[in-house]
């Protein structure tokens, strides 16, 4: 039985920040994991989930996990909202989304009101984040969602956020409606790439669809 992790980057990422929570993830499930690398700034929300539709239905695996990181869990839901033939097509697994902003970013539309703002983040956040969004996940696989409360991040530097969050993401802008587990780590935006707690909250959910026990 093989088993396939897919990483999806957040913005300005490309993929490398996650060599240790990959292995760790790898270890844990005892398959592979790999990083989806997309062009967060150069191309908007659509194009990138459609390339990751495409990524996805080239892997041979019997369980496919993904886990996606800040706008990469934007990226995810994007891929699954626009193809529908993906929930049939693809073997099953389950999916976690670490400090993915899911109602919006108070950081995004703090920093879009600076000059250049918009240029620096990109398409796909324009896309996807500078309005408040209520989603909705249609259960079609398991979903997990990962917020960090350690408030050290770039959202503190542009703008207050005026909530609990993990120094770019609040709290409350994780939520997700459909999800079948959440949980809240002492980690920062950035920090929860490198976090072991999150590998192994991470690990969990993709194995059992719960983040404890």
């Amino acid at each position: 039985m093989s088993t396939v992790i897919v990483y999806v980057h957040g913005l300005w990422l490309g993929g490398r920040e996650s060599f240790w929570l990959r292995r760790r993830l790898a270890q844990a499930l005892s398959g592979e994991a790999q990083v989806f690398a997309y062009p967060s700034v150069a191309a908007d929300a659509t194009t990138n989930a459609r390339a990751l539709v495409k990524h996805l239905a080239a892997i041979r695996a019997d369980t496919l996990h993904l886990v996606g990181h800040s706008l990469g869990g934007m990226v995810i839901l994007k891929a699954f909202d626009q193809e529908a033939s993906l929930r049939a097509q693809l073997p099953p697994g389950r999916i976690v989304l670490m400090g993915s902003p899911l109602r919006g970013s108070r950081t995004a539309q703090n920093l879009a009101g600076l000059p250049f703002g918009k240029k620096i983040m990109g398409l796909s956040v324009g896309e996807e984040l500078l309005a408040p969004r209520e989603r909705r996940w249609d259960r079609s696989r398991d979903l997990g969602v990962i917020a960090g409360d350690w408030g050290v991040g770039l959202g503190r530097l542009v703008g207050k956020l005026g909530g609990p969050s993990d120094g770019t993401i609040l709290v409350e802008e994780t939520q997700l409606d459909g999800a079948a587990d959440r949980v809240v780590l002492r980690v920062s935006h950035t920090g929860m790439v490198f976090s072991a707690a999150v590998a192994r909250a991470a690990g969990a959910f993709l194995s059992t669809g719960r983040f404890s026990g």
